[in-house]
């Protein structure tokens, strides 16, 4: 079952992905008398009394994925989107539209911490906070006067210094430009759980989906967190989970088995359409962008992201409709980075930058969520 929509240039399609053996069980039986269904069924109950819970288990695992189901509100994608951006007016104070935490910045790797924080401040945050490596934060200081840079990440002191901070803040990005040095992983840890006992909305991008590669439970159930890999992350990610490859006959179908195989965490498949799925349902960003792939696109969409993840969950059930507030949050951030690439690349072409992509931010958030 699939809903297919535009809305301006973007194309949105909620779809809903039955497990590979259903449909060929449903043939197979459908051309069998009645008897041999009657037996099927009398087999089953009798296997679900001989073995228990836990064969029962197993079968509502396997045939999971019946129940999943098209969001009819996403007919209305972008105007709920839209919805949630909050009011600009002179009766708010400083931090109301978002205090954003980035977890992320080593030695070797501050260009994207500073992609992904000032991002978050173009597209309307107020503040953007940056958790890096002591080595990291004098560079990432330089690059921007607006950012608030905590040089903790490899401090004996991490804990204090980052658990003194979470309450003050709306939403983390974790992993633009971490590295994978063992010591800050294992705080990066300690930071997740410290997040999901605040019911912090995270974004895991970069060197973080490494991070849940190796240890998945940090994430299993958390519906607050939303996973942004390309397509070798997703592999990497599909194969420590599910324990096959991914099926790239049905993209869709394995983004959606992967999110609910996770707790239903919200899955972002980065490629040529970005794939978003809650387990529920498959939403597919097809907005126009360039070919062009520089590095950084992924932490301009991270910050992007936990913004508007901050913006969904404030707005509440009457703006959203109902809707999954991360998949609108998601959308949301896909369509806005797709749109500044294709306006930094017409001004630019091939020589395009990240940095020229974020000078388009403004420009591109009044054409999608304002005009």
């Amino acid at each position: 079952m699939a809903a297919g929509l535009r809305c301006g240039a973007v194309r949105i399609c909620a779809r809903s992905k039955p497990a590979p053996a259903a449909p060929r069980m449903a043939t197979y039986l459908e051309a069998r008398p009645a008897v041999t269904v009657a037996a099927v069924v009398a087999l089953l109950s009798a296997a679900l009394v001989l073995f228990g819970p836990p064969l029962n288990s197993v079968m509502q695992g396997a045939f999971s994925l019946h129940s999943a189901h098209p969001t009819e509100a996403m007919e209305d994608a972008l105007p709920l989107v839209r919805a949630i951006v909050p009011t600009l007016t002179g009766e708010k104070h400083k931090g109301q539209a978002g205090r954003i935490g980035i977890v992320g910045g080593c030695r070797e790797y501050t260009g994207a911490p500073y992609f992904a924080a000032i991002s978050a401040l173009k597209v309307g945050a107020d503040l953007s906070h940056v958790f890096c490596a002591i080595e990291a934060a004098p560079v990432i200081k330089s690059y921007s006067p607006e950012l608030i840079v905590h040089p903790v990440l490899d401090s004996p002191h991490w804990e204090q210094e980052v658990k003194a901070w979470l309450p003050r803040l709306h939403a983390l990005v974790v992993g633009p430009g971490l590295g994978r040095d063992h010591y800050m992983l294992e705080n990066v840890e300690g930071i997740l759980e410290a997040a999901k006992t605040r019911d912090i909305p995270v974004v895991i991008d970069a060197d973080g989906l490494w991070l849940v590669t190796e240890r998945p439970a940090l994430v299993l159930g958390y519906q607050k967190a939303i996973l942004t890999p390309n397509h070798m992350e997703f592999s990497r990610l599909h194969q420590a989970v599910l324990s096959g490859p991914v099926d790239i006959a049905d993209t869709h179908g394995s983004v959606l088995r992967l999110s609910r195989a996770l707790g239903n965490v919200t899955m972002v498949l980065k490629g040529e359409h970005d794939l978003i799925s809650d387990g529920q349902q498959v939403l597919e960003c097809s907005l126009e962008g360039s070919g062009r792939r520089c590095g950084g696109q992924g932490d301009l969409l991270a910050g992007a992201l936990g913004v508007m993840a901050h913006w969904a969950f404030l707005a509440g059930a009457e703006k959203t409709n109902g809707s999954r507030p991360l998949l609108l949050a998601a959308l949301g951030a896909c369509s806005l980075t797709r749109q500044c690439n294709r306006q930094a690349f017409q001004k630019h072409g091939r020589s395009m930058t990240t940095s020229d992509m974020i000078a388009e931010v403004g420009a591109a958030f009044r054409e999608l969520f304002e005009a």
